[in-house]
């Protein structure tokens, strides 16, 4: 299993902007597919976004226009940009895996201890 770590989320104001990032092991590469998903106290987890090897993109409805996706495979790193970020957007944000490559139907594996973010 590859590892992950997430770093980045914070406290931030309604509107405001955070970037978060999540550093692989060296073997991230054999992934085909990473994403994001988050998840709050309560609620069901969600997948946020998730990018393919060949750059392609998809995005949960509720963050359409506001979060970027996007990975630096030199690094073996990946992103999320969040802006105008809203209260129902607080959760704990994890990277993982994702399988088939979709958004809300794939299937999330390996990740790392999330990072959270607060946004009131």
């Amino acid at each position: 299993h590859v590892q992950l770590v997430e770093s980045g989320g914070g406290s931030v104001q309604p509107g405001g902007s955070l970037r978060l990032s999540c550093a692989g092991s060296s073997d991230t590469y054999r992934i085909t597919c990473m994403g994001w998903f988050r998840q709050a106290p309560g609620k069901e987890r969600e997948g946020v976004a998730a990018i393919d090897s060949d750059g392609s993109t998809s995005y949960a409805d509720s963050v359409k226009g506001r979060f970027t996706i996007s990975q630096d495979n030199a690094k073996n790193t990946l992103y999320l940009q969040m802006n105008s970020l809203k209260p129902e957007d607080t959760a704990m944000y994890y990277c993982a895996a994702v399988h088939p490559c979709l958004v809300v139907a794939g299937t999330w594996n390996d990740w790392g201890q999330g990072t959270q973010v607060t946004v009131s």
